[in-house]
C-alpha cells in the first residue's frame, strides 16, 4: 500500500511539472513576428490598398501599416489580427482621405508578445485628380438688358492660376459656341467669374480650358425675361367697380398673352387677359379693365412662347375695397 501511495504522488508530482513545463517550452519556442511590406494597389486620387505578409512565428500576432508623406509617417491603420500561426498569412488595409498626385511612404509593422517587427519601406504615388468644371449663372432668368454673372471653379491637381474661356451659343442654338469674353485665369483655389453687362436673349454658356478642350463645364442656358411694367388706373375700389391694368414689356412682343391674375390661398389665379400690340420705342404695350369684387393681390403675367425670350411677371399691386 505504501508503494501504491508513493507511485501516485510521483505521478501528480510529474503530471504539475508537465503542466509548468509545456507551456514555457511553448512560449520558449514561439518568436517574434516576420513582416514583409508588399505593394500598393488599386490607387485612386484619394485612395489606395496597401498589401503585406505577416508569419506571427508561434504566438498570437496584430499588424498596422505606417504611412504618411515622408519617412516619419505619422499615421496608421487600425489593428488587425494575424493569428498565432507558423505561416504567412496575407494582410491588407485600405487607405482613404488622400491628396492627389502626391507621394506616400508606408510600411507593414506586426506586434506579438515577444516584440515588435518593422518591414521595409515602400512608396506609392497617388494619381493626378483629373480636372473639371463646374458653371452657374446669377441670377438666372436675368431680366431683360440687365446684368448677370456667370460663376463656377475648375476642379483637379493643377487647377490653380489655369487659363479659361467663356463661350456662348445664342437661341435658336444653331450658330455653335464661341468666345464671349476674353480668358480668364483661375485663382489660387480654382474659382472664376465672367460678369455679363447685359444678355440679348436667351444664350447657351459654357467654359473651356483652352489648352485641354476636352475638359468643358455643363452648358448653363441663362434665360432672358422680358420686363413687365404694371400700372392701374386706382387702387382703392367698390365692390364690383372696375380698375384698369396697363403697362409695358420690354423688349417688345406683340401679339403676346398676357394675363391678369389674383394671389388666392397661395396661387396665381387668371381673372382676366388679353394680347400685347405695338412696337413702338422697343417696346410693346397691354391693357384691360377688370371687374373687381374682392380685394387683394394681383399681378400681370407675360407668356413667351418662342424660345428668345421667357415668361415673366411684373410687380404685385395690391387692390382694396372702399366701403
Amino acid at each position: 500500500m505504501y508503494r501504491s501511495a508513493h507511485r501516485f504522488t510521483r505521478w501528480i508530482i510529474g503530471s504539475l511539472t508537465l503542466a509548468l513545463v509545456v507551456p514555457a517550452l511553448a512560449q520558449a519556442q514561439s518568436t517574434r513576428p516576420s513582416v514583409t511590406t508588399g505593394g500598393a494597389a488599386l490607387l485612386t486620387p484619394q485612395s489606395a490598398t496597401l498589401l503585406g505578409k505577416v508569419t506571427p512565428n508561434g504566438a498570437q500576432t496584430t499588424y498596422t501599416f505606417q504611412y504618411g508623406t515622408s519617412t516619419l509617417y505619422g499615421a496608421l491603420t487600425p489593428a488587425g489580427a494575424a493569428g498565432a500561426g507558423t505561416k504567412a498569412v496575407n494582410v491588407i488595409a485600405e487607405l482613404t482621405g488622400l491628396a492627389p498626385a502626391t507621394t506616400y511612404h508606408y510600411r507593414l509593422v506586426a506586434h506579438n508578445r515577444n516584440g515588435t517587427v518593422k518591414g521595409a519601406n515602400r512608396v506609392f504615388r497617388t494619381p493626378p485628380q483629373p480636372l473639371g468644371l463646374s458653371l452657374a449663372a446669377t441670377p438666372n432668368p436675368v431680366p431683360f438688358g440687365r446684368p448677370a454673372v456667370l460663376v463656377g471653379a475648375l476642379t483637379g491637381t493643377g487647377s490653380a492660376n489655369r487659363q479659361v474661356l467663356l463661350q456662348s451659343n445664342p437661341f435658336p442654338y444653331t450658330q455653335g459656341f464661341q468666345p464671349a469674353a476674353n480668358v480668364q485665369l483661375t485663382n489660387p483655389q480654382g474659382h472664376f467669374a465672367f460678369p455679363l453687362l447685359s444678355v440679348p436673349l436667351t444664350t447657351q454658356y459654357r467654359v473651356v480650358v483652352p489648352t485641354r478642350t476636352e475638359v468643358v463645364s455643363p452648358i448653363v442656358t441663362v434665360g432672358v425675361a422680358v420686363r413687365v411694367s404694371t400700372n392701374t388706373s386706382r387702387r382703392r375700389v367698390r365692390t364690383g367697380g372696375i380698375v384698369r391694368f396697363f403697362g409695358t414689356v420690354r423688349p417688345a412682343r406683340p401679339g403676346a398673352q398676357f394675363a391678369i391674375q389674383k394671389l388666392r390661398r397661395g396661387s396665381w389665379r387668371t381673372v382676366a387677359g388679353g394680347i400685347t400690340h405695338g412696337t413702338r420705342g422697343g417696346v410693346s404695350r397691354y391693357a384691360k379693365r377688370v371687374r373687381i369684387r374682392r380685394g387683394g393681390r394681383y399681378r400681370v403675367f407675360v407668356a413667351i412662347v418662342d424660345g428668345n425670350y421667357v415668361s415673366s411677371a411684373g410687380r404685385t399691386v395690391r387692390i382694396s375695397r372702399a366701403f
